[in-house]
């Protein structure tokens, strides 16, 4: 490589969710992937969900990146995806029943870790001891994600490059076998797993993925000095994020953008803007804190509203979100943590029709003032939201594609969220379409 090589290279775009995940992602990322050749996951697994409707017809995708749904764009599963090959595979074959060309587009990376049998137990029984012991629940998918990151970190993982040679992969896979199931057996009161099934399937799933298999760093990096535009698509939200997160009621990985680069395989220097998404108002599955929550079983009320009319079921689990007011206070720390360049609003259609509509603009904690979410869960709980009250509107939102589209309220609204969060609205969603969609300042364009 010519290091002073002065072809201009592409524009690459990181998509990270701003609150509890949910946030609409996916058909930002298919709608942006108009301008990008490569779309890259680069954490979670199959405990995402992301989904798409395309001229009406809906699409739910959890570890192939959103990008499949455009014809050529070439998909990447960075190295910091934990990976079930199974789920892949279902995965890669609906799509293909729907007509969607997908085995010569997706890139697989060797790093990843797999996700195993044992792997699902080991999280589905944890769950239930949780439970069981009154502890409660963290509110986990059950996907066997978290197990599998824990041995990633421990350094004993299998990774997809292990499938490629069998008696090492059997090696590595009985000691793991042996440690999972004393776990399961001695101390979470569940069945043992055997190891050959588990062997067997391996070796199965194995021929069907080696073709996929890709130094996915480097692509990505010959794809940016090609002059290719690149999309970086993150999973969960960052308010679920290991290490910045609602601790312990978060996911198993780093959603937020930083991530891009070491999940990917590339230098911080090629992601040039972060575009964050966020519903115009707050939902949440699973355990944790939630400040501005709302009851959702009372036809009538707020909380019912936005349960309903957003049909907030959760696209993996089918669990019911938890609903409530936008919260620009805990906005304000995702802002700062993903060092967002400009903000989508999604599903701001729900809110029309509402008679009043309220965003919390901070909190009172132990008789002070903050505007900034806190890092401590406990204090969290404890944290009584202040809100701002914003004149409704009756018109529809729904489908509009350009700002002077939207109700006057609506831009009203939409202007005092981005003034309390420090950050521009550069992209409104106004409905479940790819179509559905205000672009005020397009990622890939200024």
């Amino acid at each position: 490589m010519n290091l002073t090589d002065n072809r201009p290279t592409g524009r690459n775009v990181v998509v990270v969710g701003t609150q509890w995940g949910d946030e609409g992602k996916g058909k930002v990322v298919d709608w942006l992937t108009d301008h990008a050749q490569g779309v890259a996951r680069f954490q979670g697994g199959h405990n995402a969900g992301h989904t798409l409707v395309i001229k009406g017809v809906k699409t739910a995708l959890q570890l192939i990146p959103s990008g499949i749904m455009r014809e050529g764009v070439a998909c990447y599963i960075g190295n910091g995806v934990v990976v079930d090959p199974t789920h892949l595979l279902s995965e890669i074959e609906r799509l293909e029943a729907i007509g969607v060309e997908v085995r010569s587009r997706l890139h697989l990376s060797e790093s990843c870790p797999l996700i195993l049998p044992f792997h699902v137990e080991v999280d589905r029984a944890r769950e239930a001891l949780r439970e069981s012991s009154g502890a409660g629940k963290i509110g986990t998918t059950g996907k066997g994600i978290g197990p599998a990151y824990e041995d990633k970190v421990a350094r004993r993982a299998l990774r997809v490059q292990d499938l490629k040679h069998p008696q090492r992969f059997a090696a590595k896979l009985r000691e793991l076998v042996d440690l999972h199931n004393f776990a399961l057996s001695g101390y979470l009161k569940s069945q043992p797993l055997e190891f050959d099934p588990i062997f067997e399937h391996a070796m199965q799933v194995a021929d069907q993925l080696k073709p996929m298999m890709a130094d996915v760093g480097y692509r990505l990096h010959r794809s940016h000095l090609a002059g290719e535009n690149l999309l970086f698509e993150g999973a969960q939200g960052t308010l679920l994020d290991i290490d910045h997160g609602t601790y312990p009621y978060v996911t198993s990985s780093n959603c937020v953008a930083g991530n891009a680069a070491a999940g990917s395989g590339v230098g911080p220097q090629m992601l040039h803007y972060v575009l964050g998404i966020t519903k115009a108002y707050t939902t949440r599955v699973g355990g944790g804190p939630f400040p501005t929550e709302l009851p959702i079983d009372v036809a009538g009320t707020v909380g019912h509203h936005l349960s309903t009319v957003g049909q907030e079921r959760g696209t993996v689990t089918g669990r019911a979100r938890r609903c409530g007011w936008l919260d620009a206070a805990a906005l304000k720390r995702s802002m700062i943590i993903n060092g967002i360049s400009g903000l989508c609003i999604t599903k701001l259609d729900v809110l029309d029709g509402l008679d009043q509509i309220l965003v919390c603009t901070g909190y009172e904690l132990g008789g002070r003032f903050i505007d900034i979410l806190p890092l401590d869960a406990d204090e969290i709980v404890a944290c009584r939201p202040v809100y701002e009250s914003f004149p409704a509107w009756k018109e529809s939102s729904a489908g509009a594609t350009t700002w002077d589209q939207l109700p006057a309220n609506a831009r009203h609204y939409l202007g005092r969220v981005q003034e309390l969060i420090g950050v521009p609205i550069d992209m409104v969603s106004t409905g479940p379409d790819r179509d559905h969609t205000i672009v005020l300042r397009h990622p890939f364009k200024y």
